[in-house]
């Protein structure tokens, strides 16, 4: 039998240092505002000898959760603008299909890794069409918690910041009906992380390009011959 000859990988340099900042840093955020939002939503009755008032715990948990926010939404900011100016896979045209190729590769990805009708290899280096058009509909739901928590804590701050975002208690019914809103999306985030961590291992399993470490230290393998073939 005639042996096939190795396949060459080169290192690719992906993932900047702001990118994977705002990956780690947004990741801890996330999950502290979870937690905490749900303690807010359903408060723990903790049975202790002392009064509440010199516990403090309820007031504590509310403050790291505010404090996140502020984390949350400042390095939503950052990586805003490195959207503009950012290396070519870190650019917000990576997150919306306008081209046919990228819509043939969306239909892709979904038989591939969703219906798994289809046993293939991708090409994407960075973020795949859907994938990336999934994270920008996740930075528009980024936005809304933004919006409706910061409106949220409007009425008790007398920070410019959430004032700026007060308008949209009565545009969406009251104060009540916010806080709604602000916790049914919250579920968003648990459901995005447990799927995002599974497309993670599996596509670093089954290619084997260094999709998991690529965020840590930035560098992805791709072979030689998917590297030099002309773009469409």
């Amino acid at each position: 039998m005639a042996k096939t000859a190795p396949v060459a990988y080169r290192r690719v340099y992906v993932w900047e240092l702001p990118v994977r900042f705002y990956h780690w840093i947004n990741a801890l955020a996330v999950w502290v505002l979870i937690v905490t939002g749900y303690i807010i939503g359903r408060p723990v009755a903790l049975g202790t000898s002392v009064e509440a008032y010199q516990q403090y715990w309820f007031g504590t948990v509310r403050f790291v959760h505010f404090v996140a926010a502020f984390v949350f939404f400042f390095n939503f900011l950052v990586r805003i603008y490195w959207g503009f100016v950012g290396n070519r896979f870190a650019r917000w045209h990576n997150f919306l299909p306008f081209r046919p190729s990228q819509i043939k590769e969306m239909t892709e990805v979904l038989r591939i890794d969703i219906l798994q009708t289809r046993v293939a290899r991708l090409v994407s280096i960075g973020h795949n069409t859907l994938a990336g058009l999934i994270y920008f509909l996740s930075f528009l739901i980024f936005l809304f918690q933004s919006v409706t928590g910061f409106a949220l804590y409007s009425s008790m701050s007398s920070l410019a910041l959430p004032g700026l975002f007060r308008w949209a208690i009565p545009l969406f019914g009251g104060d009540f009906a916010v806080r709604q809103w602000h916790h049914a999306f919250t579920w968003f985030f648990v459901v995005f992380t447990i799927v995002h961590v599974y497309l993670v291992f599996y596509h670093d399993y089954v290619e084997g390009r260094g999709t998991a470490s690529s965020m840590v230290g930035g560098w992805k393998f791709e072979r030689s011959d998917v590297l030099d073939r002309p773009k469409s």
